[in-house]
């Protein structure tokens, strides 16, 4: 294992320390793990620390181990296809290659990147390492995703203690040890951003990437948030800041000086009163430690885009394995559902989904694919399709009373209209 990340912190509280009652009540942690998917790769291919990697290809971009124990590896000016980026090593990003890009797009920027296929069997193994070793120190944990969470460190122990003349010093030693833990557990480093509320942690987190830790209180709003884009803020999306600029507001600061008035009439009633409290920082959501799942899906998008009668081999295969690799989530996760849904994206990127409610809840990969099959005769398949997915919905334990037979079916959104059963004979070659 390699050395834990240096710790700054070598006092400790005294033990007649007196609890800083200066804190707010909620103190708040967003735990970030640090270019997570590429992290876990370098852990594999440590050569590779400090190089621009990129994480998204198939498994034709595995490395290919030589005769004299080296490796050799593909590189992004050689991809071909249409996928996007997973994510990136830091180094990459200092290129302008980061998660969501075509690779096509990032091989211009990065051609010599080194790229490699993505392996989520290893990034959830990481993932649950991770969440346990938190757990151990700071049980109270709402998981939102396979690298992130929130952590409610309010009544953990010493966190209110000073360290030496340090306030906050309680705070840090607190995250430090978090993250030292995180670091035996896997070998990677994370962010950690603490605040009085979410909001603010999510995006204290991301200040002093990578292994960083951030610390901000109600009165460090106007010098560390407000100079931020509005962007930063988690909710405001591309085209809500896009519509705020054409009002002349960018920066967070511009965001908490506008009439909350015109906030109201341009983005509603509600996001609009939204805007304004998260400019100031305000958030009263809790730390949610459980929620149920309404639907788990699975789906692919396709290299090239496919035709429901020349490519049926490739399809049926696809759609097979998207529902055996579904039907295995429900099992894992300890599952059931009664709504099966089939989502289909064509040349042109029009979607289309269709439902159907059965009378027992399932999590059998036949029984899913005999729902979806009947859902797709009633789609007209005369486009190439680009992407394929399959939904399990209705969600329940098995033995729970949700579980019990209902005598009915039931068709939700545009499974409500079903194609005259002559217009699409591709779609019987297919199944």
């Amino acid at each position: 294992m390699a050395a834990l990340p240096s710790d700054p912190l070598h006092a400790s509280a005294s033990a007649c320390a007196v609890p800083n009652t200066a804190l707010p009540e909620r103190l708040i942690a967003h735990l970030d793990m640090d270019a997570f998917y590429a992290s876990v790769e370098l852990l594999r291919y440590p050569e590779l620390k400090g190089q621009a990697v990129v994480i998204g290809g198939r498994r034709m971009h595995e490395p290919v181990t030589l005769p004299d124990g080296t490796r050799r590896y593909a590189r992004l000016r050689d991809y071909t296809g249409r996928g996007v980026i997973t994510t990136s090593t830091y180094a990459a990003r200092d290129l302008g290659v980061f998660s969501g890009m075509g690779m096509m797009k990032a091989a211009l920027r990065a051609p010599d990147a080194i790229l490699l296929p993505t392996d989520f069997e290893a990034y959830r193994h990481y993932s649950r390492l991770f969440k346990a070793a938190v757990a151990e120190l700071a049980p109270v944990i709402e998981d939102r995703g396979i690298d992130e969470i929130y952590i409610d460190l309010s009544e953990v122990p010493g966190i209110r203690e000073p360290v030496g003349h340090d306030p906050l010093g309680g705070v840090r030693a607190v995250a430090r040890e978090i993250k030292n833990s995180v670091w035996r557990a896997t070998g990677l480093s994370c962010s950690i951003g603490i605040t009085p509320n979410k909001l603010l942690s999510k995006i204290a987190s991301d200040l002093d990437k990578p292994d960083g830790i951030t610390v901000l209180l109600e009165a460090d709003i106007p010098s560390r948030i407000w100079p931020l884009h509005v962007r930063k803020v988690n909710g405001i999306g591309p085209k809500a800041a896009a519509k705020l600029q054409t009002l002349g507001i960018e920066t967070v600061a511009q965001l908490a000086a506008a009439e909350p008035a015109l906030l109201v009439a341009q983005f509603g009633k509600s996001f609009g009163a939204w805007l304004h409290e998260a400019a100031h920082g305000r958030d009263k959501r809790p730390v949610v430690t459980h929620s149920e799942p309404v639907s788990i899906s699975r789906e692919t998008t396709f290299e090239r885009d496919l035709h429901a009668v020349h490519d049926r081999a490739e399809l049926s295969h696809i759609f097979t394995r998207l529902c055996e690799q579904l039907a295995s989530d429900l099992t894992r996760k300890g599952y059931q559902g009664r709504t099966i849904g089939l989502k289909l994206r064509f040349e042109g990127f029009h979607t289309v989904t269709r439902d159907l409610t059965l009378d027992q809840p399932t999590q059998d990969a036949q029984a899913i694919r005999r729902a979806a099959g009947a859902c797709l005769k009633r789609v007209s398949l005369e486009k190439r399709i680009r992407l394929l997915g399959v939904r399990v919905g209705g969600l329940s334990r098995p033995g729970s009373p949700e579980a019990e037979p209902k005598r009915r079916r039931a068709n939700r959104g545009d499974s409500a209209k079903p194609q005259p059963s002559g217009t699409s004979p591709q779609n019987l070659a297919l199944f």
